[in-house]
């Protein structure tokens, strides 16, 4: 089991920053992929941004360019500065990880989700 900590929610601004943490315990995978996915009221839950543990990292076309993600393997902590804010980014937003064990099988966690509120 992994255990995954969210941290870094609020209300903010059109135009202003917020930066979310998420860190994760447990059974830790070697191979692994952490990221951020965010549902607004009334929509399906999308991703947002992913890292792998190679640093190789994807993002959601509406937010390239002002939201960026980042993690410390250290600490299996992954964080999503997010900048420039809209209103339409206003969504619940969830860190996800996923792990992969050595006979290819894959485990998913879901963080409880942070509010995220930007106002216009």
């Amino acid at each position: 089991q992994v255990q995954l900590v969210e941290s870094g929610g609020g209300l903010v601004q059109a135009g202003g920053s917020l930066r979310l943490s998420c860190a994760a315990s447990g059974s830790i995978f070697s191979i692994n992929a952490m990221g951020w996915h965010r549902q607004a009221p009334g929509k399906q839950r999308e991703l947002v941004a992913s890292i792998t543990n190679g640093d190789s990292t994807n993002y959601a076309d509406s937010v390239k360019g002002r939201f960026t993600i980042s993690r410390d393997n250290a600490k299996n902590t992954v964080y999503l500065q997010m900048n420039s804010l809209k209103p339409e980014d206003t969504a619940v937003y969830y860190c996800n990880y996923r792990g992969w064990s050595m006979d290819k099988v894959t485990y998913n966690y879901w963080g409880q989700g942070t509010q995220v509120t930007v106002s216009s």
